[in-house]
């Protein structure tokens, strides 16, 4: 452990650090192909030692048919071609180490690809070893199991004539899910688990972890009766054997449940995703693809509740963004003429609460959504809603704008690191294309530049590393029904920090004049602050005072 990870009192180095998401396949390409891959990212360290993260969260690159982007892994213990080789992750660990950072994998442990060899197997016949590796119900051809559906459309049960049997896939046919009723099977995740762990690697993400003790004659997917459980087991078997973060993704996480995912026994894991926020600007009931208002009072609710009721009892990750999300900056902020100002706002107000805060490759750039013609696309999830709601009636500039608000391919697009072609992300051809404004909006233009968003995110990384109030203050938020203001303090026994944030474009007048006059301001998105008593458009302050 270097001394950049300690900050005093605190013995788990992932409380007081920063992770950054990188989505390899649009992060920087080396060989020409217009893919990105692993050695790109070696190439690229310096910068993200710039910022000043301290671990990579790296999407799927274990080998993969690729038939939902890498959450279909064929082999957990190889590369995809597409990224490189084995050797080539194991350069990046041993690089990224020397740049004081950590490699963080994605482990999809909920289901394999059908093009594993335990499901290769699975399926030659009921004795075979393997079989019992995955979910398998007797049946007639064409009388299901039950009407469980799959996330991706259709029947979540899968005929196989040559076994008489059915198998169940939570998502594509070609993910069958594993049974983590066997032990032979868990044992396995287990080692491969272990594998990674001698290879070096810091920790991991765990995709759909809620889903590993369903129990489908039940119709039960998430929470399962046996899932923590199994968490602990895979914990002592695994994670607590080395000083590693562990974040599970789970979607239907409750403060309550989120207390045991994360309790700070260590018993199962670090810290989970939850996504209540990121779900409030849909109609209630329907799909993301139906726009709604963000509702900012709730927004401010959700938010405080996960800070105080996690408080010494669990853990937050704190983000905005994701492979799966639409650009921050587009979404809830303004990417046309405060797109700097939103931009640090957003990450002003995020990076100031407790928990471990999460920057998606290009956010801390101010990196926006895009407007393609339907034919650019390339997000299955997209191209599928497109046809979907046309054929239902619905008119296409109805569908696009659902589409240019909400397609996973908004956060897809490729990195933009200058103003040359294609942004710098490639030689060749980009699997997707790049977003038009790179020639205004790339990580040369800002790194050098005092008053850009890179140098926003890379000011608050280090704050919190010098004040351990961030890591470990108690929340509370101020004016809980002003409809424009998220305000709020962290205080611990030596200092309060406050936060200040206008969430809109409008000018406010600033309500805290009396109570910062001896504080110090930390940081801001306009540079007379301390000079003003209106809060700006989009203005954020973040102060600190010494008790």
């Amino acid at each position: 452990m270097t001394g950049k990870d300690m900050i005093t009192g605190n013995k788990k180095w992932w409380e007081g650090a920063v992770i950054y998401q990188i989505y390899p396949r649009s992060f920087a390409d080396s060989n020409k192909d217009g893919i990105g891959d692993i050695k790109g990212i070696i190439s690229r360290l310096d910068y993200l030692e710039n910022l000043g993260i301290d671990a990579i969260w790296l999407s799927p690159v274990c080998k993969s048919p690729q038939d939902d982007n890498g959450y279909d892994i064929s082999d957990y213990q190889d590369i995809d071609p597409m990224f490189g080789t084995l050797a080539d992750m194991e350069m990046l660990i041993k690089e990224a180490g020397k740049h004081h950072i950590r490699i963080i994998m994605d482990l999809v442990l909920n289901h394999s690809s059908d093009e594993h060899y335990w499901f290769l197997e699975a399926k030659k016949s009921r004795e075979n070893p393997y079989h019992d590796y995955y979910i398998w119900r007797d049946g007639t051809e064409g009388v299901l199991p039950n009407d469980m559906g799959a996330t991706f459309g259709g029947s979540a049960w899968e005929w196989v004539p040559e076994l008489g049997q059915y198998y169940f896939h939570q998502f594509s046919v070609k993910q069958p899910d594993l049974n983590w009723e066997n032990p032979k099977l868990r044992k396995e995740i287990y080692e491969m688990i272990n594998w990674w762990i001698q290879k070096g690697v810091g920790g991991f993400r765990l995709d759909v972890i809620d889903q590993i003790a369903k129990e489908p004659d039940k119709k039960i997917t998430n929470n399962g009766p046996r899932l923590h459980e199994f968490l602990r087991e895979m914990s002592r078997e695994t994670f607590q054997k080395a000083n590693l973060v562990t974040v599970g993704e789970t979607w239907g996480a409750t403060t309550e449940l989120a207390k045991l995912y994360s309790n700070p026994d260590n018993s199962e894991l670090s810290m989970v995703f939850q996504f209540e926020h990121i779900c409030l600007d849909q109609i209630e009931g329907k799909e993301k693809w139906d726009l709604s208002p963000l509702p900012f009072l709730k927004l401010k609710e959700v938010f405080s509740r996960w800070q105080r009721e996690l408080y010494k009892k669990g853990w937050n990750s704190l983000f905005w963004n994701n492979h799966d999300l639409p650009r921050i900056v587009s979404r809830w902020g303004n990417d046309g003429k405060y797109r700097t100002e939103s931009a640090k706002m957003l990450a002003i107000l995020l990076h100031g609460m407790q928990g471990t805060p999460y920057i998606y490759q290009g956010e801390e750039l101010g990196m926006t959504n895009i407007q393609y013609g339907i034919e650019e696309y390339r997000d299955i999830e997209t191209l599928n809603l497109y046809k979907e709601r046309i054929a239902k009636g619905y008119t296409k500039r109805e569908v696009m704008e659902s589409i240019h608000a909400k397609s996973r391919d908004n956060a897809r697009t490729p990195m933009q690191w200058n103003d040359e072609e294609n942004a710098g992300f490639t030689e060749g051809t980009p699997w997707i294309k790049v977003n038009p404004n790179y020639l205004k909006i790339n990580a040369k233009a800002q790194i050098n530049d005092g008053d850009s968003v890179f140098n926003c995110y890379k000011r608050l990384i280090l704050l919190r590393k010098e004040n351990p109030v961030f890591i470990d203050g108690s929340f509370q938020m101020l004016l809980e029904n002003d409809e424009n203001i998220f305000a709020y303090t962290r205080t611990n026994g030596d200092s309060r920090l406050l936060v200040v944030c206008n969430f809109y474009d409008k000018t406010l007048e600033y309500p805290f004049k009396e109570a910062d006059e001896s504080m110090e301001l930390l940081i801001s998105n306009y540079k007379d602050a301390e000079k003003s008593i209106q809060l700006r458009p989009y203005e954020a302050r973040m102060y600190l005072k010494k008790l």
